[in-house]
């Protein structure tokens, strides 16, 4: 019975041992961390390093043609923005005085340009031809870019599109190779602009500068930029056929001149009905008056205003050499440049009109005395030589 009692015993310390061992291991699980389980992920799910950069689209294809052998141009890639980029900020005068580039656009003012000795960096054309018409030498040193018309035709400010645009570098009147014929026409004649600001009258003006023969055209401050797109398109070549000096103040315009001068100014007034009374018409191209009175003069007038002697531009007032100030029809002529015709023994050169007929226009009065100073020039001229002969 003992023996019994002995074994029932060990059998009930058996059992209970396992069970505390089950329990201590159930409560070391229950301690444990939950383990986290990851789900596969797609590569595109998967984070980058921050090192990577991100994924770029393939570069457009760019195609390559020849217009001639050795000049190779480049065919623009569908969604190419250089032209409309180029475009805008070359038109604006901001961007030509900071970075020294032109636009210029169709056949005639690019080959022009190219024959003076501007400096091409990029041309955009449409087909092949309109290089063909261009001196290869000379495109050569530029980035030639084909274009679709429709393009050109966006951007262009011509009704009718040639479809070749230029971007220039700004000439310099100092490095240029004015043509031949032009150099052998010209005359100790030149042309200072005063405040003109209609970018069409100065193109027109600067036209009719270079087929009077004109040597120089200076440009005083307060006139537009002359390499303002309507000017280019107004000159029709002329910013390659003359000197052109912009941007002068009324101090360093003498420097511009050369020795022994005598500078004219354009004048509305018939000397004839209005002697020795002030221009009145606030559109002539003279609008400073010599009698201002006191209480309506400015800084500059309280310095006076000198008188000048005004006959008519047909009457003999062309010993060369010679200058003629054409001042703009909204402010007319600035009292600096009736000083400096004063300190020259200059004249006021005046264009009669029919009585109640408005005043011309300044690109109209400066054909007028242009082509009439050349006529006086060469009379005079062709006189010496009769008398030496």
């Amino acid at each position: 019975m003992a023996a019994l009692c002995r074994a029932w015993r060990a059998l009930l310390r058996a059992r209970g041992a396992r069970g505390d061992a089950a329990g201590r291991r159930g409560v070391r699980a229950l301690r444990r961390s939950p383990v986290r389980v990851l789900q596969p992920q797609s590569p595109r799910d998967s984070p980058q390093s921050p090192a990577e950069p991100p994924p770029q689209p393939p570069p457009p294809v760019t195609e390559r043609g020849a217009a001639a052998p050795g000049l190779w141009y480049e065919k623009a890639a569908p969604g190419d923005r250089r032209l409309g980029k180029v475009v805008t900020i070359a038109k604006s005068k901001k961007f030509r005085d900071n970075h020294g580039k032109v636009l210029l656009e169709g056949h005639r003012l690019i080959k022009d340009a190219l024959e003076a000795g501007a400096v091409p960096q990029t041309l955009f054309f449409s087909t092949v031809g309109h290089l063909k018409l261009l001196p290869e030498a000379e495109i050569k040193r530029a980035s030639l870019v084909k274009v679709k018309f429709e393009d050109i035709k966006t951007w262009s400010d011509l009704i009718t599109p040639q479809g070749l645009l230029g971007i220039f570098s700004k000439p310099d009147p100092a490095k240029m190779s004015y043509p031949a014929a032009q150099l052998a026409s010209s005359l100790p004649l030149l042309l200072i602009c005063d405040n003109i600001r209609d970018p069409g009258n100065l193109g027109t003006i600067l036209r009719s500068a270079a087929g009077a023969g004109c040597e120089k055209v200076l440009l005083t401050k307060g006139c537009v930029d002359p390499w303002e797109p309507k000017v280019l398109r107004a000159g029709m070549g002329a910013h390659f056929r003359v000197p052109i000096i912009a941007n002068l103040d009324w101090e360093s315009v003498p420097t511009n001149l050369p020795a022994g001068i005598q500078v004219c100014v354009a004048d509305n007034n018939d000397p004839d009905t209005a002697a020795g009374s002030a221009p009145a018409s606030p559109k002539t191209p003279v609008k400073s008056s010599p009698k201002a009175a006191p209480e309506h003069e400015d800084e500059e007038g309280a310095a006076g205003i000198p008188e000048l002697a005004a006959q008519h531009y047909y009457e003999d007032w062309a010993r060369a050499p010679v200058a003629v100030v054409i001042g703009g029809e909204t402010h007319g002529l600035s009292p600096a440049a009736l000083r400096l015709a004063a300190s020259t023994g200059g004249k006021r050169l005046s264009i009669p009109v029919v009585p109640g007929v408005d005043s011309l226009n300044s690109a109209i009065a400066a054909g007028i005395m242009l082509f009439e100073g050349k006529r006086q020039l060469l009379w005079r001229h062709k006189a010496r030589l009769c008398c030496l002969g």
